[in-house]
C-alpha cells in the first residue's frame, strides 16, 4: 500500500532528503536555476537520478507552497514519511557509554521545533522524543527550518511524554528539566552517561506533573535584564555544551 506524500521546500531540506537512501522522493519541482546550482554543488552526485523530476517558474512552485508562504529557493519535492524509529527498540540495543535525548512537552511552532532538530543534529543528539499527536510532522516549515536535519536525526513519537519518561528512568536515564523555576545552572552539571533533556511549550514550560517525573531541574543564566530565551536558541546552547563535554570526556 502506497504512504501518502506531502510536499517540504528549501534547498537545504530538499537535497539532504535527495542523499538520504532511506527517503522515498516521488517527484521534485525546481526552476532550471535550482538545477544548474544544485549539479555544480553537488557533482559527485547525481541527485536526481530516478526521480521524476518537473520543472517549474519560481511563481509556479509558489503556488505549490501554498499559504505557508516558505521561501522555496526554487526547490520543491513530494515525498513520504521515513518509517518510525522505536524508542524502546533503540534504547535495548544501543550499548553507547553517553547517551543524550531530548524530550519536548508541547512544543508546537514548526518553525521551533524544526530549529531543535537542527541544533540537535548539528550537536551529536541521539533523537529528540515528541508527542505523535501534536507533532506537525509533514509541515513545511518545519522541514525548512530544520535545514536538513530531519534526515540526521532519531524522531521518536511517543503517545505520552510522562510514561515515556518513566519508562527511561528505568533504563538508567536522568531526566534533566530545564525550567524558569530552576536555581541550577546547567553547566555545573557534568553530563556524562544517558540523559533525557526534558524542555516545555513555549508558553507554559513543563507540566508539574512531569517536572515531578525529573531528578534535575537546570536554567541558563543569562542577562538579568532579559527574560528568558527562545526555546530553540535555548536547545541549541544545551546542544553545543554537552557536545562539548562529551567530547572532552573521550
Amino acid at each position: 500500500m502506497k504512504k501518502t506524500t506531502f510536499l517540504i521546500v528549501g534547498k537545504h531540506a530538499v537535497i539532504e532528503a535527495l542523499k538520504n537512501p532511506k527517503r522515498k522522493i516521488d517527484r521534485v519541482f525546481l526552476t532550471e536555476d535550482a538545477k544548474k546550482n544544485l549539479n555544480r554543488e553537488n557533482q559527485s552526485l547525481n541527485l536526481l537520478k530516478d526521480v521524476h523530476t518537473f520543472y517549474k517558474s519560481k511563481k509556479e512552485l509558489d503556488n505549490l507552497c501554498g499559504k505557508d508562504e516558505t521561501a522555496h529557493q526554487g526547490l520543491i519535492a513530494e515525498l513520504e514519511s521515513l518509517e518510525d524509529v522505536s524508542l524502546k527498540d533503540f534504547v535495548n540495543e544501543n550499548s553507547k557509554k553517553n547517551i543524550n535525548l531530548i524530550a519536548l512537552q508541547e512544543v508546537s511552532d514548526p518553525r521551533n521545533i524544526g530549529s531543535i532538530i537542527r541544533s540537535a543534529a548539528s550537536f551529536g543528539i541521539d533523537g529528540i522524543i515528541v508527542k505523535e499527536r501534536s507533532f506537525p510532522a509533514k509541515s513545511k516549515l518545519l522541514y525548512k527550518s530544520a535545514s536538513g536535519g530531519v534526515e540526521h536525526i532519531n524522531l521518536f513519537k511517543v503517545s505520552n511524554i510522562n510514561s515515556t519518561l518513566k519508562f527511561l528512568k528505568t533504563k538508567n536515564f536522568w531526566i534533566s528539566a530545564f525550567d524558569v523555576s530552576a536555581k541550577k545552572d546547567f553547566t555545573s552539571h557534568e553530563w556524562v552517561g544517558k540523559n533525557v533533556l526534558l524542555f516545555g511549550s513555549e508558553g507554559y514550560g513543563i507540566k508539574e506533573k512531569t517536572l515531578e517525573n525529573s531528578d534535575f531541574k537546570f536554567k541558563i543564566n543569562i542577562n538579568k535584564n532579559i527574560e528568558s530565551l527562545n526555546i530553540s536558541n535555548t536547545v541549541s546552547i544545551v546542544c553545543h555544551h554537552i557536545s562539548h563535554i562529551i567530547k572532552k570526556s573521550k
